[in-house]
């Protein structure tokens, strides 16, 4: 439209705004409120998705844990509330019957699931702590965040030795952390039985089923020490891709008792909690959030727009002296309709940008805020700015077509009727 290139056009819109600043403002103010609430809110429902994407990072969220609790049913002779208990054998059997499965990692706690921790000491320093055996796959289902060595290996395993990985608080109470002690090859006792230190883990604030004041050993130095033979206490189990772990879930249990002589209907034999379902209600929970900031923000924009539109039809009533002298000088009907819509884009689109940076910066203060805040599940809010763009093309849009409203009530205006005005 030449319309746009014209130095008067621009000169009457700025003219027409400073008339009425605060009838202009207030008018801007719905609009850029509704799409700072679109930025600001889909950045931060994508700020608390990183968040709990970060937290749980190196986490196998395809998993089950799985234990053995007591029947509460009789069967095949057997009597109700017979101990149940896995074994290292259940896991080459249930990965043949299973294929969904991808791996499974046995570990062995103390200091959880009811039993008590055990003592670790160094040059007169002792504390109780978690002590876990663990194997090698085990860093698959929660990967440590060494701050110093390494974690097991297979080696470690088949030779039965006497190492440990301890937690970063272990690590402080029992080390001059302050100096940046280097632990690593030193020795801690357990037991009464010297174990030598390979690495350090540090779990973040919040960081779910893991604690700094624990410690892993392998799994056969486990069995071992506390004479348990090939006991397990629980199983993580991991799932294939694309399987469905509330299926391997439900196999899994029917599986085992099977082997055990379980009735079928027995809900108590074994225990499980099932990380994957609660990972996928949590990312639904956060997808929501996303769709509902949009509709929010639309729903807003949209009554901001429509307030734009009230506006300009004051506007055009309080202008019909001077849009009747324009017709008489020989002004068309479609530059009278253009200049009154090209005043809708202009303050459609002014505010919706005043919004959008408003909302730009809300989020950069937040992650400022948040930026090393592990305890927050909150990790740097972002927006796709193709959605903003599309707001913002739907919005200049949606701007052009309800200034349709005004502009027309403007080319209806006649010149004679116009100028007899008071």
């Amino acid at each position: 439209m030449n319309i746009l290139f014209k130095r008067d056009t621009w000169q009457e819109i700025y003219y027409s705004l400073r008339n009425n600043k605060l009838r202009t403002f207030l008018t801007m103010i719905g609009v850029g409120w509704g799409m700072f609430l679109y930025v600001s809110l889909l950045g931060a429902a994508k700020g608390m998705e990183n968040g709990f994407n970060k937290l749980f990072s190196g986490f196998a969220t395809n998993s089950i844990f799985l234990w053995a609790q007591s029947t509460n049913i009789p069967f095949e002779g057997f009597p109700k509330g017979r101990a149940m208990q896995l074994h290292l054998k259940d896991i080459d059997y249930l990965q043949q019957k299973i294929p969904q499965i991808d791996y499974i990692s046995p570990q062995s706690v103390r200091g959880n699931f009811g039993t008590p921790g055990d003592q670790i000491s160094r040059n007169g320093k002792k504390n109780t702590y978690m002590i876990t055996g663990d194997f090698p796959v085990g860093n698959q289902i929660s990967k440590k965040k060494l701050l110093f060595g390494r974690y097991i290996n297979d080696a470690d395993i088949a030779g039965r030795k006497n190492i440990i990985v301890i937690g970063e608080e272990v690590y402080k109470n029992l080390f001059d952390a302050k100096k940046n002690e280097n632990p690593i090859g030193k020795s801690v006792s357990l037991k009464g039985v010297f174990f030598t230190v390979i690495g350090v883990f540090r779990v973040g604030k919040g960081g779910g089923m893991e604690n700094d004041r624990s410690a892993y050993i392998p799994f056969s130095t486990y069995s071992g020490l506390y004479n348990e033979g090939d006991k397990v206490g629980f199983l993580a189990i991991v799932g294939k891709p694309d399987a469905d772990v509330s299926v391997i879930e439900d196999k899994v249990k029917q599986e085992l008792k099977t082997i055990n002589h379980v009735s079928p209907e027995d809900t108590n034999a074994f225990g499980s909690f099932n990380l994957a379902k609660e990972f996928k209600k949590l990312t639904g929970f956060l997808t929501g959030m996303q769709l509902l900031t949009i509709i929010v923000g639309t729903l807003t924009i949209l009554a901001g727009v429509i307030a734009i539109s009230n506006i300009l039809l004051i506007t055009v009533k309080e202008r019909t002296k001077e849009i009747g002298i324009r017709r008489a000088l020989g002004a068309k009907p479609s530059e009278v309709r253009n200049q009154i819509l090209l005043e809708s884009v202009v303050i459609t689109l002014s505010s919706g940008l005043l919004g959008f940076l408003g909302g730009i910066f809300l989020l950069m203060i937040l992650n400022i805020a948040t930026m090393n805040n592990d305890s927050f599940p909150f990790y740097n809010p972002t927006v796709d700015y193709s959605n903003v763009f599309t707001a913002m093309g739907i919005m200049i849009f949606l701007g052009l077509i309800i200034g349709l409203i005004p502009a027309q009530r403007a080319v209806k205006i006649r010149p004679i009727e116009a100028l007899r005005t008071e």
